[in-house]
């Protein structure tokens, strides 16, 4: 019985493969389960990623390729035909390549789960470019293993590139607008030229960013409404984020009247530096006497405010604002206003007079 022949083996010979395979499935099992439990064990203990991800790897090694692994250790033992050999190698390679994709696949898994705990909370934007790169790299993952398996299997893969190649290339003109801002999302999430919660100014609107998603960016206006933009339009403009600005530059000018003396003038600068650095969280940077104006001897300030509030920047402001006319007052130094003074001569030498013209609600002087 046991020299029955099957296949070019005996009967014996087949019952001796089965058992060596049955042997081996069940060491592979047994040191596959030893090592994921010593592994688990060990990396709760370790700061070490290594670990962890070796155990990941192992915890995903599926039964099946055990079998299959077991298999090809037995197929020496054996005498088959080249057919039914070439058979159970594609087989094999196919169920290989199939593990591969898990093993790859737990990598994936656990590089993001990684940066997703490191982000979650904290960085929004952070979180969603951890899930776009994630499906990306699965989605190539898979498309390769897949095209590797069809090889394998004798498929010609080349016409099958090809094809999808021209696919692509058609799709592409179809969906251009929405290829155009799915890239522009990818853009803004590795970039990151904005985030969640900054404001910034797009040509004539401005307003806090609320979400940024695979099509369109949502920007809430500072009159309250919700401001949409596809991904592509917001990258083609110029953006301007002040949620990035560490210090304001504040430039302002002031005008005194021509009929301020030469004393008070050389003045002006230190009196408005001294109120000026009297400020909280304000850094001044120069006073000059600028130009002489149409009507008024004209002064530049320029300071910096220490933090990018622009509350806090208009309360600074208006105390120097506030300070400033004060200590003119107490100086008897004179704001100018806008004046014109006309020359008009009559027929009679002895009645030239002069009129000045001013705004509405002052008084003329002659």
């Amino acid at each position: 019985m046991l020299t029955l022949t099957l296949y070019g083996n005996t009967l014996q010979t087949w019952l001796t493969a089965a058992f060596l395979m049955l042997a081996m499935l069940a060491a592979l099992s047994f040191i596959k389960g030893l090592i994921v439990k010593r592994l688990a064990a060990f990396a709760g203990k370790t700061k070490n990623d290594i670990d962890d991800l070796l155990a990941s790897m192992l915890a995903q090694t599926k039964f099946w390729f055990l079998l299959a692994l077991s298999l090809y250790l037995t197929l020496p033992f054996l005498h088959l035909p080249g057919e039914i050999t070439r058979v159970i190698g594609k087989i094999i390679i196919t169920l290989a390549f199939l593990q591969a994709a898990l093993w790859g696949n737990a990598v994936t898994s656990f590089f993001v789960g990684r940066n997703l705990k490191a982000k979650m909370g904290e960085d929004e934007v952070g979180v969603a470019t951890v899930y776009a790169l994630g499906f990306v790299a699965r989605l190539v993952l898979w498309a390769v293993v897949l095209l590797m398996v069809l090889d394998n299997l004798g498929v010609d893969i080349t016409a099958l590139v090809a094809g999808l190649g021209i696919g692509g290339i058609a799709a592409a003109l179809a969906l251009q607008n929405i290829l155009g801002d799915l890239f522009g999302s990818l853009s803004i999430l590795l970039d990151k030229p904005f985030m969640i919660g900054d404001f910034i100014v797009v040509d004539n609107y401005m307003g806090t960013v609320e979400h940024i998603g695979l099509k369109s960016t949502r920007i809430r206006s500072l009159s309250g409404e919700q401001l949409v933009f596809s991904n592509s339009d917001l990258l083609s403009s110029r953006i301007r984020n002040y949620k990035r600005m560490y210090e304001r530059r504040v430039v302002f000018s002031l005008g005194v009247t021509y009929e301020t003396p030469y004393e008070k003038l050389v003045r002006i600068p230190a009196l408005i530096r001294e109120i000026i650095e009297a400020q909280p969280q304000v850094r001044f940077d120069r006073a000059h006497f600028k130009e002489y104006g149409a009507f008024s001897l004209n002064f530049e300030i320029v300071y910096y405010v220490l933090n990018q509030d622009y509350n806090l920047y208009m309360d600074a402001q208006q105390a120097i604002n506030l300070a400033i006319f004060r200590r003119f007052k107490e100086e008897e130094i004179d704001f100018a206003y806008p004046t014109q003074t006309l020359y008009l001569h009559t027929n009679t030498p002895r009645f030239p007079f002069r009129v000045h013209e001013t705004m509405p609600g002052q008084v003329a002087k002659s």
